[in-house]
């Protein structure tokens, strides 16, 4: 019998991924794992901090047997993609923002692209606008404080509205413009947890694109079964986090238990 399908993020942005898996696939036996002694990656170095991924991802697989890994995590599969497909013997998905979809959605051709400094920053993304959406103007917010949101509120603490309205302004600001901004990429995995507040919080009806459902196709098309009468639901993390236990639950999780890594830091 096939092994799970490891969810992998530097925090909880993967479980949006993982809500999107088992809405396509609701008997999927899913198992989550996240570097949260190290978040954010964004402030890392990128040499360094591929090796970690490596290495986290490498210690997650054996401790769960997954047989597909999904990087659930726009810097971890912009920098490490490749390096974990040569250590891994199981497939290994990755994550990039939804500019493809989002430039097919937008009638405006103005589309916003909210994501973490990192990924507004690489030629990585440079490269999937001028790839994609070409012919849309393209607004960049780096919104880094709402993945500190997402985690916060993950383990059980009320989110902050006010600070997130902050942050978004420049967002709201582009909405107003000629041509007006009409569709939103959540470009960071943490994003989609806080879409029903940022659909609450916008000033005008949007569309919001984001990579889960792209994740989920991909997943059947490479896994050789979703289907498992055993069920999983483990969570691991590289750092204690009995704080998540109960938003890890609401999100079809067990208790976050320590991940063993060789030559732990």
């Amino acid at each position: 019998m096939p092994g799970p399908v490891l969810v992998f993020d530097s925090g909880v942005g993967g479980l949006s991924v993982a809500q999107s898996l088992r809405q396509h696939y609701p008997h999927a036996s899913l198992c989550y794992a996240c570097d949260n002694a190290w978040l954010p990656y964004g402030l890392r170095d990128d040499v360094v901090l591929a090796k970690r991924i490596v290495d986290v991802c490498q210690a997650a697989v054996a401790a769960c047997q997954a047989s597909v890994l999904v990087v659930a995590c726009n810097t971890a599969s912009t920098l490490a993609l490749e390096a974990l497909r040569q250590a891994l013997a199981v497939p290994v998905i990755g994550t990039v923002p939804a500019i493809k979809p989002a430039a097919q959605v937008s009638t405006t051709r103005h589309i916003g692209l909210l994501a973490t400094s990192a990924t507004v920053n690489r030629p990585y993304t440079q490269g999937l606008i001028e790839s994609f959406a070409s012919d849309c103007r393209v607004t960049r917010l780096a919104a880094d404080p709402l993945v500190v949101e997402a985690e916060a509120w993950l383990a059980g603490k009320p989110l902050n509205a006010a600070h997130i309205q902050q942050a978004l302004a420049p967002l709201w600001e582009a909405t107003q413009a000629t041509p007006a901004l009409d569709t939103v990429v959540l470009g960071c995995t943490h994003f989609p947890l806080l879409q029903p507040l940022l659909v609450s919080l916008s000033p005008v009806p949007l569309a919001w694109v984001d990579s889960g459902d792209a994740i989920a196709r991909r997943v059947g098309q490479v896994a050789a079964t979703l289907i498992s009468s055993v069920p999983d639901g483990r969570c691991f993390t590289t750092a204690p986090a009995a704080a998540l236990a109960d938003g890890m639950a609401r999100y079809g999780f067990s208790a976050p238990q320590l991940l063993a890594l060789p030559n732990a830091d």
